[in-house]
């Protein structure tokens, strides 16, 4: 064999899989080769269901068709849609534009401010040693036994402490 020719084939195959790897992993958002695949297996299967059912399968259909879990498809293809801009318009009608983002609702209402501040408040309104062992059992995640150990009283005081600044909030709220 030629020198030329097997320097062509070694390096045909080596350029082409440098630029599917340029490709792959300079897009906006880097998505794992195994997620790809599962995608690509996804909208292949999809599309053969699609002409085979004469409608749209569901992701149950291409799961077991391409005999994966339905969550790893679903991830899959959410991972290599494009990202758009919030400010991306949807609609626009006489100079009145529908961005993205005013389709996005928010699950801040108003009743969850109002709860955020009856907690706070109801917290403020507890003794000094109860907001230490709710603090400590809640935020730092210790044990009754720990918190006893800590602020020198018995494991069950602790619990009836607790038990009573946790009916206290209860009350307030």
């Amino acid at each position: 064999m030629p020198m030329y020719l097997s320097r062509q084939l070694y390096a045909v195959p080596m350029i082409e899989g440098e630029v599917k790897r340029h490709i792959r992993d300079s897009g906006q958002i880097r998505v794992s080769r195994s997620l790809r695949d599962i995608a690509y297996k996804a909208m292949q299967a999809k599309e053969k269901l699609t002409t085979e059912m004469k409608r749209e399968p569901t992701i149950e259909e291409i799961s077991d068709k391409i005999e994966c879990r339905r969550e790893d498809v679903v991830i899959a293809l959410e991972a290599v849609s494009e990202p758009i801009s919030l400010y991306e318009p949807v609609f626009s009608d006489s100079g009145d534009t529908v961005y993205v983002m005013d389709q996005i609702g928010d699950s801040n209402d108003d009743n969850n401010w109002l709860n955020e501040i009856a907690l706070k408040d109801a917290i403020s309104a507890l003794g000094e040693r109860e907001k230490k062992i709710l603090n400590l059992r809640f935020l730092q995640g210790k044990t009754q036994v720990e918190v006893a150990d800590e602020i020198g009283i018995s494991q069950a005081q602790v619990s009836r402490l607790e038990k009573g600044a946790l009916n206290k909030i209860k009350n307030e709220i």
